[in-house]
């Protein structure tokens, strides 16, 4: 029987019950029975870990975008609580689309297909499929009829997205990587904005080495890829540079990079082999591809070699922009610079102007000479987890300026742009503005002892910096984060010198890492304390 009118719209009003439960959604959960660093929705984690978040990484969890009406947890952080403490809502969210989905009622879309079961009839084709090292999942071919399935009216954004394959012309751009075990599988396609390293295992045979596809140059540079996904706009990967390395390791930068170098047998040894290729591809701020290069790396394999060792790399960068290189992922790595820079007005955030052209913390850099005067400008990086001293001598004259001096020697300690704020993490961003510690400047003032303070003035001679650190995350994998920064400046009190007196001041710059993470405790207390005294020969014949 038909419906009534106001039935239909009751039914309408009416929505359906969620399939999903949003609360229990968690896509950054990635570590089993350990909490996530800054992972909101992490049930592994406590209290006691959100009051160490900086940010939540994934704020909104949803279920199907397309559903007319759904729930969304919304996940924050209360950072003026203390301590800091999570927010969890979960409110309705309406899709303004009038083109949207007001009930999943396909039940068979809602659960995985239950998979083929061999039988005697179908096994060689399983086999065939599924037998290898590596399989996909993904059609036999690339290159589909995108005329056919995609015609020229329909609504498509040609531009690439994070985390979609770059395209060739015959498929896609192949970035070999370990994937069941730790041979080369050359199905992985390079993803857009995705930096990768990997490296893998290929196996070899100096007397087919001509022959095989990876090992040679050709096969990494031969197809160009599209512009943007499905044009017919195509952009040549180019050789940007050809580095030669030997049986013994050492590596020769060949000066021209125009002649391809295929490999070849020559006594015994397969040379010209590809080792290593490094991706660089250049695209504009609206996801089309501009520029593409590669920078091989290739060697000499001995006829005793069964397989070679091949590292691949791919990094992405903005058309009119410089890459801000990182010190760690998240945590600082020991051996790095130290990421600083200064928050300049008018800016939320500590962006655009940094210390140096790296974005550095920086300290003074001792020469051969030792002279402050001839040291102004030079400056070493602060490298993570190295304490650093460095210095220089002052020759002081009674015909110098108490003040001009005193700034002349500021500069040297600290600088031309002394930053305000240090990077929390190894690969803090400038928009996250918890990610980012302030430098707190001290000034401490020591008078010397045999002069008056009659005529004197007061002189840096003095910058000493230090970092405290801690252990962030879980116990498995623990992450270098700074916490605290101090930079104190101290003075002395310099008395005017007779006419034709000199005097030599030492002035020194020095960085201290204090490790301040508290030791681990159990979480529980199963074993007593038994303070007795075991016999001499409890443990014996073990020691």
């Amino acid at each position: 029987p038909a419906d009534t009118p106001d039935a239909a719209q009751a039914r309408a009003r009416t929505a359906p019950a969620p399939v999903t439960d949003v609360a229990k959604l968690c896509v950054c959960d990635l570590l089993v029975a350990q909490c996530d660093v800054n992972c909101c929705c992490d049930p592994d984690c406590s209290a006691d870990d959100f009051s160490l978040f900086t940010t939540c990484s994934v704020p909104v969890v949803t279920g199907d975008s397309q559903l007319c009406s759904q729930k969304a947890a919304v996940y924050s952080l209360d950072v003026e609580a203390n301590p800091p403490e999570r927010i969890f809502e979960l409110t309705d969210q309406v899709n303004p689309s009038i083109f949207c989905i007001h009930a999943t009622n396909y039940k068979q879309a809602l659960y995985l297909k239950s998979p083929e079961i061999p039988t005697p009839e179908n096994f060689d084709r399983l086999l065939d499929k599924f037998g290898g090292a590596t399989f996909s999942a993904e059609p036999d071919s690339w290159n589909l009829d995108t005329d056919a399935q995609n015609p020229p009216d329909a609504n498509e954004t040609y531009r690439y997205e994070y985390g979609v394959p770059v395209q060739t012309e015959d498929a896609f751009l192949r970035l070999p990587s370990p994937v069941v075990s730790s041979w080369c599988s050359d199905a992985n396609p390079a993803a857009f904005l995705v930096n990768q390293a990997t490296k893998c295992i290929r196996s070899v045979s100096v007397e087919k080495c001509d022959s095989i596809q990876a090992l040679s140059m050709l096969f990494y540079i031969n197809s160009s890829i599209l512009a943007v996904p499905k044009s017919s706009q195509m952009v040549n990967i180019t050789v940007q540079s050809i580095v030669v390395q030997s049986l013994n390791g050492m590596r020769t930068l060949l000066n021209s990079s125009d002649v391809l170098r295929l490999p070849m047998i020559l006594d015994g040894l397969c040379i010209n082999a590809v080792l290593g290729v490094n991706y660089h591809i250049t695209h504009t701020d609206t996801g089309e591809i501009i520029e593409a290069a590669a920078a091989f790396v290739l060697g000499a394999i001995s006829k005793e070699a069964l397989s070679v060792e091949q590292s691949f790399e791919i990094s992405f960068t903005q058309e009119n922009t410089q890459p801000v290189p990182l010190s760690g992922n998240p945590g600082y790595v020991v051996g790095l610079p130290v990421r600083a820079g200064f928050r300049p007005r008018g800016y939320p955030f500590p962006a655009g102007f940094l210390s140096n052209k790296h974005g550095q913390l920086t300290i003074l850099q001792s020469t051969s000479t030792q002279d402050c005067l001839a040291a102004q400008g030079a400056r070493a990086p602060v490298l993570f987890g190295y304490n650093m001293i460095s210095g220089c001598k002052l020759r002081i004259t009674a015909a110098m300026k108490c003040q001009p001096l005193a700034q002349t020697l500021l500069d040297v300690l600290k600088g031309q742009s002394f930053p305000e704020y240090v990077a929390s993490f190894g690969n803090s961003q400038a928009q996250d503005v918890l990610d980012w510690v302030p430098i707190t400047q001290l000034h401490i003032s020591e008078q010397m002892i045999s002069n008056t303070l009659q005529s004197s003035c007061q002189i840096p001679v003095s910058l000493g910096i230090e970092v405290k650190w801690t252990k962030y995350g879980s116990l498995v994998n623990p992450q270098a984060r700074i916490v605290n920064v101090t930079a104190t400046i101290t003075t002395t009190t310099l008395k005017q010198l007779p006419s034709g007196r000199e005097r030599i001041i030492p002035v020194t710059s020095s960085v201290v890492f204090t490790d301040i993470s508290s030791p681990a405790e159990p979480s529980y207390k199963a074993w007593p304390t038994i303070n007795i005294k075991l016999p001499f020969d409890f443990f014996y014949p073990f020691v």
